[in-house]
């Protein structure tokens, strides 16, 4: 189940699935998916599908986090730092940390919070930063990022996030309602911001405030 042959079959499926940047298959391939889970669902770790994470939250589908994170490494020279929104349980935000320098991660649901942190802590990433807050503000005494991640679906892109991207960044987020959605980058230039549209997903809406 945890075995490396295991992870290997996902990869392939990704590839299989048009993933084709070696960095990120290489990031999947190296994060133990088995332990963002709950024991119960372990066996169902490698499939490429989203499961529950509890308080109504998934760790996302494989597929989805290897096509956001290749979309945000596209175009840009080098990431510093990247904001994630959303941690849930830092499936995504350890597969982040093995590409870029430094990942500032913020998560609403307190209890999700406290559980990644420690999980990647155990794991010995040491380059997440992830803090218990309101996605759309943002982290902006951190900013501006190279890329921001977004995983929860708001309406629209909320402005705070648009300042806290750097010239030369993308930003990749789900937009729409719980009905539609689709993949959206947003890459920042010297004079504007450059909007391209991808696949149609479904993600939890994003929410204010922190619970």
């Amino acid at each position: 189940m945890t075995s490396r042959r295991t992870r290997d079959r996902l990869v392939d499926r990704l590839i299989a699935k048009g993933i084709s940047n070696p960095r990120v298959l290489d990031a999947i391939a190296n994060t133990p998916r088995h332990l963002f889970v709950d024991e119960a669902l372990a066996s169902r770790a490698y499939e490429d599908a989203a499961l529950p994470i509890g308080y109504q939250q998934t760790i996302s589908q494989p597929f989805i986090v290897a096509t956001m994170t290749e979309a945000l490494l596209a175009g840009v020279e080098k990431h510093t730092r990247i904001l994630e929104i959303g941690t849930g349980c830092g499936y995504q935000t350890m597969v982040l940390a093995q590409l870029v320098n430094l990942v500032y991660s913020i998560e609403r649901i307190g209890p999700l919070q406290v559980a990644a942190r420690d999980r990647l802590y155990d794991l010995k990433i040491r380059n997440v930063y992830i803090k218990h807050g309101d996605g759309f503000a943002g982290w902006p005494e951190n900013g501006p990022y190279t890329g921001i991640l977004v995983t929860a679906a708001p309406k629209a892109v909320p402005e705070e996030l648009y300042e806290q991207l750097a010239v030369g960044g993308a930003m990749v987020l789900p937009e729409g309602d719980k009905n539609v959605q689709r993949l959206i980058t947003i890459r920042r230039t010297a004079n504007n911001y450059e909007r391209s549209e991808g696949e149609w997903v479904n993600f939890v809406p994003m929410l204010s405030g922190k619970v």
